[in-house]
């Protein structure tokens, strides 16, 4: 799909989500996980829904299962920093750090939600910092970023 933060290409596996990647789609395959997340998308970024309601099943490690979790109960418009993120999780927030950019499903699940305690942090999506503060724009949460 065409996006306000570049083209997305969500991937589908045994009707899951696996993964969101900021290419264009090499095919369009029609399943009804893809079209919810199409749709969720879609309604998303006309801010017509704050959460999303899809399987999930990407494919890494006991702690960042744990950690999309903790990453999808951020509520829409709301941020948490690495460090508020490390001592829910028991955790360095070098960790965090690493778990968000290896999120798999990024926007869906929400790791531009998290912070640097000195400000935005990174942000391992297309177009980097930029895409993060759109996002959080997009949430009403630009003001935490002055």
């Amino acid at each position: 799909m065409q996006s306000p933060v570049g083209p997305l290409t969500i991937v589908v596996e045994n009707d899951a989500v696996v993964a969101l990647d900021w290419v264009k789609p090499l095919r369009d395959d029609d399943h009804p996980v893809l079209d919810a997340a199409l749709d969720q998308l879609s309604e998303y970024f006309d801010g017509k829904r704050q959460d999303f309601d899809l399987p999930f099943a990407p494919q890494v490690s006991d702690f960042q299962k744990i950690f999309g979790k903790a990453l999808c109960d951020i509520p829409y418009g709301e941020t948490r920093t690495y460090g508020d993120l490390a001592k829910q999780l028991n955790r360095p927030a070098q960790a965090i750090g690493q778990a968000c950019g290896a999120n798999p499903i990024a926007i869906l699940i929400p790791c531009h939600r998290v912070l640097s305690s000195t400000g935005l942090g990174g942000y391992s999506g297309a177009g980097g910092v930029e895409t993060k503060v759109k996002l959080l724009q997009l949430e009403g949460a630009g003001s935490l970023l002055l």
